[in-house]
């Protein structure tokens, strides 16, 4: 039965089963299933039925309280301030609301100061110092009792064991975000994968599994970090009045705090630090998934005050999600240039990362085995800024019984012809070159692109029309193209037709280490190109090159030498390179 065949108090029923149990994955086994932001659809949906039918609602919902009961293996420690969490918004005009609302509630609001903070994808702690002195440090856990994990805080670098300077109050608790830098989350899975040990799926998951060690040292050794955002419980001494001078204290004595921490007035302030943060986000050595919004005055955040489980003064603004869930419906193998099939992953349409996505990368073989995929399974796809969707893992839990195992091709899809198993690469290979329409059209495309031979005018759309119409069987073919062939294609009108034809004679002028990166030759980037037209004058000098003579150069090692050895001892290599030379491609000789 779906969710809209439930009356309201089922339907509430199930969310809030379905919700406690993902926040007893998250917070207490550390291993959630779904990514956050198919939690917030849930919790939304929960939300809004609470509020249209109020008499409805169950003392176990999760929107009564922020997450779940800690661990056994650790022993429990009561928080003095409850940590509770914040209420979300996703897009500027919430953002503006909650803006116009803390104005309208205070006094001149043209004199209201907010702060932005950037929202930190990690885990909240709460540090309690003694004296300057650190006695204890705890996770959120329920908001009310969290996880003792003293030893395993101790060990995080930027945590101070003792306070810096003066002027702090006798008893402090200080709250932050303990978050594993990409950097150290591309290390430790580098390392896992070497030792054949479990790699996790994204920083915060690493993060949340590190404190949870009941070993410090395995803790000591992942290279967690810490960013102090609030206090909690003061006593035996005073704070500035405000939340921005706050942070400045926090970083006096001696905790790292966020760089990108700004103070500022109203809606425009507000939405243009939204947008440079979020332009900022990718070059980020942390994950963040949203900005944090507090009114900066305490004496303002009094007047403010709270609801159940959230202050009124502050609020966090989510990014588009990063990762959303959605259906399996198939797996197409795309051929590339080089004859290497690529899985490639056809979804249920989804919005992530800030766009519609239908298709994703699965690498190769070995990546759709290690994620054990099906098709008709519920899977997460992860898109974030420019980067090209990927399938990150699958929602066992979900699965019906009605899935079907993934159809690997015996033959190439484009041409039929037999398929190599390549072990170095996890991957399948079409043999047969030029012979394969699909590497012949990838071959093109990049032949022409901006980086190799720069022929303007020449997309994607019309590479696949000259060769499906066997117009250009291979890269010498475009300089045998003439514009009554050119008109005769879909949208070629004869102004067209002579402009390509005009951009494809300029082209024959280029330099010899674009023609080498044009080629395709396998492993022969842009780098190794170069490396290669400072050494020798033309394609005669390279071809005459013994394998042991390439491995001496820059940027080529035996792996690369051997492929470009390989291409300039193959007849029909070198036939199509004096073709391309014989239609009047050249470069002009170095001065």
């Amino acid at each position: 039965m779906s969710m809209s065949d439930l009356s309201p108090a089922e339907e509430m029923r199930q969310l809030s089963n379905e919700l406690n149990e993902h926040n007893y994955r998250y917070y207490v086994l550390a291993e959630p299933t779904v990514p956050d932001a198919e939690y917030d659809r849930l919790f939304q949906r929960l939300t809004a039925l609470e509020k249209a039918n109020p008499e409805l609602a169950r003392p176990d919902s999760p929107t009564q309280r922020v997450g779940a009961k800690p661990l056994d293996a650790f022993s429990q420690i009561k928080h003095r301030v409850p940590m509770l969490s914040l209420d979300n918004v996703f897009d500027a005009e919430q953002l503006s609301a909650f803006i116009t609302r803390c104005q309208e509630r205070l006094s001149a609001p043209e004199d209201i100061q907010f702060v932005a903070e950037p929202k930190f994808d990690g885990v909240a702690v709460s540090l309690f110092y003694r004296e300057g002195v650190l006695e204890y440090g705890a996770t959120r856990g329920d908001g009310e009792t969290g996880e003792d994990i003293t030893a395993n805080v101790k060990t995080v670098r930027s945590i101070p064991l003792v306070l810096r300077g003066e002027g702090f109050p006798q008893e402090l608790e200080v709250r932050g975000e303990i978050l594993m830098p990409k950097t150290a989350f591309r290390r430790l899975n580098e390392q896992a994968e070497v030792s054949g040990d479990k790699v996790f799926v994204n920083p915060r998951n690493a993060a949340s599994g590190s404190l949870r060690q009941l070993d410090s040292k395995i803790t000591a050794a992942r290279g967690l970090h810490m960013f102090a955002y609030s206090t909690g419980f003061v006593q035996g001494g005073e704070l500035p009045t405000n939340h921005y001078e706050t942070l400045l204290r926090l970083r006096d004595w001696g905790f790292a705090v966020s760089e990108e921490a700004e103070r500022f007035h109203g809606q425009v302030s507000a939405l243009d630090y939204r947008d440079r943060l979020a332009k900022k986000r990718e070059s980020l050595d942390y994950d963040i998934d949203g900005i944090v919004f507090k009114l900066d005055d305490y004496a303002d955040q009094e007047v403010m005050g709270f609801v159940s489980r959230a202050p009124r003064w502050a609020m966090a603004y989510k990014f588009p999600a990063e990762e959303a869930v959605t259906r399996l419906n198939g797996v197409d193998f795309q051929v590339g240039r080089t004859g290497v099939l690529t899985p490639v992953a056809r979804l249920e349409p989804v919005f992530v990362g800030g766009v519609t996505v239908s298709n994703a990368t699965l690498h190769n073989l070995d990546e759709i085995a290690r994620l054990g995929l099906k098709v008709g399974d519920s899977v997460i796809v992860h898109r974030a800024g420019d980067v090209i969707p990927k399938v990150s893992g699958v929602v066992v839990e979900r699965r019906s019984g009605d899935e079907s195992e993934i159809e690997i091709p015996a033959t190439c899809p484009a041409c039929q012809s037999e398929l190599a198993r390549d072990e170095s690469e996890a991957a399948l290979r079409c043999m047969s070159g030029w012979r394969c329409p699909a590497q012949v059209k990838e071959a093109l495309k990049h032949f022409v692109s901006r980086k190799a031979m720069d022929v303007d005018g020449m997309g994607d759309k019309l590479i696949d029309q000259l060769v499906d119409k066997s117009l250009v069987t291979n890269v010498a073919d475009i300089f045998r193209l003439r514009a009554e062939q050119l008109m005769l294609l879909e949208r070629m009108g004869e102004k067209s037709a002579l402009k390509l034809v005009n951009a494809i004679d300029n082209a024959k002028t280029t330099s010899l280490a674009r023609l080498l990166f044009a080629l395709g030759i396998r492993e022969v980037g842009e780098s190794t190109a170069r490396t290669l037209a400072a050494r020798f004058s033309d394609f005669d000098e390279i071809a005459a090159q013994s394998l042991e003579s390439l491995q001496t150069l820059d940027d080529v090692g035996p792996v690369v030498a051997g492929y470009i050895h390989e291409y300039f001892n193959d007849e029909n290599n070198l036939s199509l390179v004096n073709e391309l030379l014989s239609l009047g491609v050249v470069w002009p000789t170095p001065s």
